[in-house]
């Protein structure tokens, strides 16, 4: 068994400390000196009792993460206009379609991560994952070019997160 540091002992995963922390703040709505100790001690308590729940925290890199959110973030904001549109116009301009993306990884949270952005994105859904053909199953609520579509996805999303998670692309991954 690896020896660990008095600081990986006590905070054992750091970014789930600091997402309670930050919490109980929020909550309390004080930065009162008993509210800043309180957070502090739920946050050492909390995260040592999750602790062997967590398997393993996979190494990100935060500036495409942060990049990656406020992308998927307008682009919720400017779906929901559009479906708005779409679902109050005229039924016959709606061309709903099954695709499938084509994934570059088998990398699973890559693959969930994807998934789950396609499924927030108002108009689309994923449908499911499918690791032994290599893709993810896709319905649009209107689409007039599929392959543009699959390639926006790939560009917007699944590039990033092979950024984020620092994934080496295998030849074999896109079948």
């Amino acid at each position: 068994m690896q020896k660990r540091s008095l600081l990986e002992h006590w905070f054992p995963h750091p970014f789930v400390s600091v997402l309670i922390f930050l919490s109980w703040l929020m909550l309390a709505h004080s930065l009162d000196l008993t509210d800043i100790l309180m957070a502090v001690i739920l946050a050492v308590v909390i995260a040592r009792l999750v602790s062997p729940f967590i398997a393993r925290t996979p190494h990100i890199h935060w500036l495409p993460a942060i990049k990656l959110v406020f992308v998927v973030l307008w682009d919720i904001v400017i779906s929901n206009f559009r479906v708005a549109k779409m679902v109050l116009g005229r039924m016959d301009q709606l061309h709903p379609k099954w695709y499938r993306v084509p994934l570059e990884t088998e990398h699973e949270q890559v693959n969930t991560l994807l998934a789950m952005i396609i499924t927030t994105t108002p108009g689309t859904v994923s449908a499911g994952i499918d690791q032994e053909r290599g893709d993810i199953l896709v319905h649009a609520l209107s689409s007039d070019d599929t392959e543009l579509d699959i390639q926006d996805i790939k560009k917007r999303y699944e590039a990033p997160l092979i950024e984020i998670f620092d994934v080496k692309i295998t030849e074999g991954a896109n079948k």
